[in-house]
């Protein structure tokens, strides 16, 4: 239970952008400035980068970082996905995607006191913490010399896409980081006109850990899956929840009575099959309608470019009438 409620307070922005210098016009021939006229010599601007992470603390990078190691699995994918994968020498334990992340060396758990060692012996120029970090973490590793930028989750899509154009400016992909976040925001415009003329939205919900049946692990308002379940023409029946993850009793969801359920714990072992024999849910419209369906929750506790497929995969489910064009 533990690891998989850490997971989910995973995380993906801050772009910095360089207006280029307009041109001084250069006169044939100097002026003279009369001997009774002070000379006024103007301070030099530096043009060394200067971020500011998610704790208002300024990082300082000279160029774009050509050995980055991440400690969350969104940083991972989104580093991987502007086309900057080459330049990641370290990655935690959880970073799995893509196929090729596997093969680069792990400095292991980020829960708990980091491998600082493993680290060190990578010669990170950066190293990309996220909010499943800790502030502690990152105070560490800043103690031993090494340049930490930490990255908060974005809440809305748009943040994404900046966080995607960010990740290509530090980098320096920028032409692909921009090429993939104007593809993210069509892909995300394409649902949402899709799902513009709907009028009977179907109550979902959507389980994160069934392990105690009858109080159901579930996410609430202000998360990115309640806004994804939102986008895609649903309603999310967690919202009536205070907090973004708690447990919701089965009492609740018989009074609410969803239209689909959606397993976002098929991974760990909950199955379709098991839904219907649970006390109390056998009556359920979703149980009796067919209406379960397993997913995918990296799509949605990542939250990385992939939440846009998370996104599309959940209109596929709520509303397989529709057709979305791009």
């Amino acid at each position: 239970m533990l690891r998989k409620i850490l997971i989910l307070t995973l995380l993906v922005g801050l772009i910095v952008a360089c207006a280029p210098q307009a041109t001084p016009t250069v006169d044939s021939a100097p002026t003279e400035i009369p001997a009774t006229e002070a000379v006024v010599t103007e301070e030099p601007i530096s043009t060394e980068p200067t971020y500011i992470d998610g704790l208002g603390r300024e990082v300082y990078l000279v160029g774009p970082a050509q050995r980055i190691v991440t400690l969350a699995p969104s940083i991972t994918e989104l580093l991987f996905a502007v086309g900057a994968g080459d330049q990641v020498v370290g990655r935690d334990d959880f970073s799995d995607f893509p196929a090729e992340a596997v093969d680069i060396t792990s400095i292991g758990s980020t829960y708990g006191a980091l491998n600082t060692e493993a680290i060190l012996a990578l010669e990170p120029d950066l190293v990309l913490a996220a909010e499943v970090n800790t502030p502690e973490q990152v105070k560490a590793l800043e103690d031993l010399g090494i340049t930490v930028y930490y990255l908060k989750n974005p809440i809305t899509f748009a943040e994404l896409y900046d966080q995607v154009r960010w990740a290509g400016t530090i980098t320096g992909h920028e032409d692909e980081a921009n090429a993939l976040a104007d593809s993210l925001s069509e892909r995300v415009d394409a649902v949402t006109s899709a799902v513009a003329n709907v009028t009977e939205k179907p109550k979902v919900f959507y389980e994160l850990d069934g392990t105690d049946p009858s109080k159901p692990w579930t996410t609430g308002a202000g998360t990115f899956m309640d806004t994804m379940i939102t986008m895609a023409g649903g309603v999310n029946i967690g919202g009536v929840l205070s907090e973004p993850y708690a447990q919701i009793s089965v009492e609740e969801i018989v009074l609410q009575n969803p239209d689909f359920i959606i397993l976002g714990d098929a991974l760990y072992g909950v199955t379709i099959e098991s839904i219907g024999q649970r006390a109390g849910w056998a009556d359920l419209t979703a149980v009796q309608e067919n209406q379960i369906f397993v997913f995918d929750d990296n799509l949605a506790s990542r939250p990385g470019p992939r939440l846009v497929d998370g996104l599309e995969e959940l209109l596929k489910i709520l509303h397989p009438e529709l057709v979305v064009t791009q």
